[in-house]
């Protein structure tokens, strides 16, 4: 791990995330945690349906923690892999990504509010300009 993300940066996340899924009409929650899968920004989209909203902080926990997307987790599952879900806090849906500079994760971003792929999608969009 490397240092956790900054505010500023978080901010640029959240705006490309939330730019990507406005230009959609997606509504989606966005969470971005610390290394530790600390809170350290929430925005979400009115009319998002109220799950999105945890479900985009545990998604981004879960890619902190275990330093990989969120859909590693259920790729693992679809292909018969299901002792993973006796790991704390994963969550088997894609649109949780961490966060990388000079190779070391600095915290993740969790998408919710659309299908797994979607959210995944406007995940990257806010990495990428980040």
């Amino acid at each position: 791990y490397g240092p956790s993300v900054n505010i500023t940066a978080t901010k640029k996340i959240a705006a490309g995330v939330v730019a990507e899924c406005q230009s959609n009409k997606w509504n989606v929650a966005v969470a971005i945690v610390d290394t530790h899968g600390s809170l350290v920004y929430f925005e979400r989209i009115e009319d998002t349906q109220t799950a999105s909203m945890k479900i985009a902080i545990m998604k981004a926990k879960a890619a902190a923690t275990y330093r990989r997307p969120t859909r590693v987790f259920a790729d693992t599952i679809a292909k018969g892999g299901p002792a993973i879900m006796t790991l704390p806090g994963v969550v088997a849906s894609p649109g949780g990504l961490p966060i990388f500079v000079g190779g070391k994760v600095i915290g993740a971003v969790g998408v919710s509010g659309v299908t797994g792929d979607q959210d995944e999608q406007c995940a990257k969009a806010g990495l990428a300009g980040k």
